[in-house]
């Protein structure tokens, strides 16, 4: 008779709550025959226990003796379960019952079974009752000496510190260790205003929570113990309305938008239309006398249309940096640029932007500026195309053999000037050639167009990368050039209108089935075959 395999089940129970407790966990608990786990952690769980469950309770340095135990019992062929509040494998149990495996040789395929089942960690659910303080690059660390040396968590910090993360700092204080969040809070200011604002948070989701917010510099006037997390923002993290929250990036990148809203990106971006992120750039030197009420005080009132004036933000220096990033080409028809195209293109880009070719006859360009309108001005008077980037209508032309074959070239502007720069689900592209040839690949776009015989041939939906790339299915022949643009608008348009969001074109038509009349055709499937060579 083969004797029964036991298991340990490491579970992260999240903060406490029994309403953050995951179904997967609450599964695992009832599943074991043995349940180990710090006293405190027990009682937080216990009315998910059942009588005829063993229960082994130890004090809160007995880990290692716990997870020996798990092994011990699992190796009886029990089904363990090993606890942990928040999540097992931060600052928990998992790593610990490995490592007891692994000096015991202990491999998957012929061991007991292992299985960690997550939780929600501290840094989630502090974050969740404080805002949203680590919506950028964030980091935990623990303050606990115990089992690091100072030395070491000491350089952990000064590095997050230097970087500029949001830090999340876990066993921060007990009765006998009290130096160590002192000696952080001193490596911090070094990098950070004493106005930063940070977030106590003592015991997450349970009976005795409590929630304080407060700032670098008055941080150890609260009380902080071993049930407390601390979150310390970055340089760009901001009070509004009594919540902590970092913006999502430390620039604020817009790109031009050729369809008319209520607020174009570059206008939504400014400051008076976007008061909540108001200071999401570091800047030079972030200068005491400004509090964090103050922050919170202008956001508001900016929000409601009654800033003061002067601003006390624009007195203390505050800079707001932008990123700007465009498309610019020398026309639709046009390849050529010339030399004072490029000399004003140059200056515009400066030390500070960047420029990137593409193989869709563009230069990408981004550059650092708070005035957008003055740049496409510069690039516009230069008689360059200036277009946005991302998920737009773009209208990739042939260069109609150097201007020999001109029929067709009104078409193409047109269709740029309608469609170019539109916002679509997905980035879609138009290629436009001039002549049966098709030279400029326009069949291997989502639109394809190819001026023939006086008329126009229509391709729809090809895939241009991947294994099973494809052309556009050609959907029509001979369409009359009175006919092209307007058929063109309203495909689009429905594209638009009715595409989800980050889907392509060609799978778009694949779900609709039908467009303007055109019935889509699966792509032929392509075989492999395996080359066989003889000797």
């Amino acid at each position: 008779m083969n004797e029964k395999i036991g298991k340990v089940l490491i579970i992260g129970f999240g903060p406490g709550s029994f309403d953050h407790i995951t179904q997967r966990a609450r599964e695992a608990i009832e599943e074991c025959e043995v349940i180990l786990g710090y006293t405190t952690y027990v009682d937080l769980i216990r009315g998910l226990l059942r009588e005829e469950q063993t229960v082994i309770q130890a004090g809160m340095t007995e880990e290692v003796g716990r997870a020996q135990e798990a092994v011990r019992q699992a190796k009886k062929g029990k089904t363990v379960g090993v606890i942990s509040s928040g999540d097992a494998g931060v600052y928990g149990m998992a790593g610990l019952v490995y490592e007891v495996l692994m000096e015991q040789g202990w491999t998957e395929k012929e061991g007991i079974g292992v299985e960690v089942i997550p939780g929600i960690s501290a840094i989630n659910s502090c974050a969740s009752l404080l805002g949203a303080p680590i919506m950028h690059d964030s980091c935990t660390i623990s303050l606990s000496d115990h089992l690091t040396p100072w030395e070491l968590i000491a350089k952990r910090v000064e590095a997050a510190g230097q970087a500029d993360f949001v830090i999340a700092l876990y066993n921060p204080k007990s009765g006998r260790r009290t130096r160590q969040i002192e000696e952080t809070q001193r490596i911090l200011l070094k990098y950070r205003s004493p106005d930063t604002p940070v977030g106590l948070v003592k015991s997450a989701y349970r009976d005795r929570q409590t929630v304080i917010i407060t700032d670098l510099a008055h941080m150890l006037d609260h009380e902080i113990g071993m049930l407390t997390t601390v979150i310390i923002g970055n340089n760009s993290t901001r009070l509004y309305d009594g919540k902590m929250i970092t913006p999502r990036g430390y620039q604020r990148k817009y790109t031009l938008n050729a369809e008319k809203q209520k607020l174009a990106p570059h206008q939504r971006l400014r400051e008076e239309n976007e008061p909540w992120a108001l200071h999401s750039v570091v800047p030079e030197q972030k200068p005491s006398s400004v509090s964090s009420w103050d922050l919170a005080e202008e956001a508001l009132s900016r929000l409601h249309g009654t800033s003061p004036d002067p601003s006390p933000l624009a007195d203390a220096g505050f800079v707001q940096e932008a990123i700007f990033e465009f498309a610019v080409s020398p026309g639709v028809a046009n390849k050529k640029l010339s030399a004072q195209q490029m000399l004003v293109l140059a200056e515009i880009v400066g030390e500070e932007g960047s420029m990137e070719y593409t193989p869709h006859h563009q230069i990408l360009v981004s550059v650092p500026t708070t005035n957008p309108e003055q740049i496409t001005q510069k690039l516009t008077e230069a008689g360059l195309l200036v277009q946005p980037i991302g998920d737009v209508v773009t209208i990739k032309a042939c260069d109609f053999c150097d201007g020999e074959k001109t029929d067709s070239i009104p078409y193409a502007e047109r269709i740029q000037e309608l469609l170019g720069g539109l916002n679509v689900p997905k980035e879609m592209k138009i290629g436009f050639n001039g002549c049966g040839m098709a030279c400029y690949g326009a069949v291997t776009e989502d639109i394809g167009i190819v001026f023939r015989k006086g008329k126009f041939d229509l391709f729809l939906g090809a895939k241009s990368i991947g294994r099973n790339a494809h052309v556009g299915q050609p959907v029509a022949e001979g369409i009359e050039p009175a006919e092209i643009v307007g058929l063109l608008e309203r495909i689009v348009q429905k594209y638009k209108e009715e595409g989800h969001p980050n889907e392509r074109f060609h799978k778009f038509f694949k779900r609709i089935k039908e467009i303007e009349g055109f019935e889509h055709r699966d792509a032929p499937v392509q075989v492999l075959v395996d080359a066989v060579c003889g000797d």
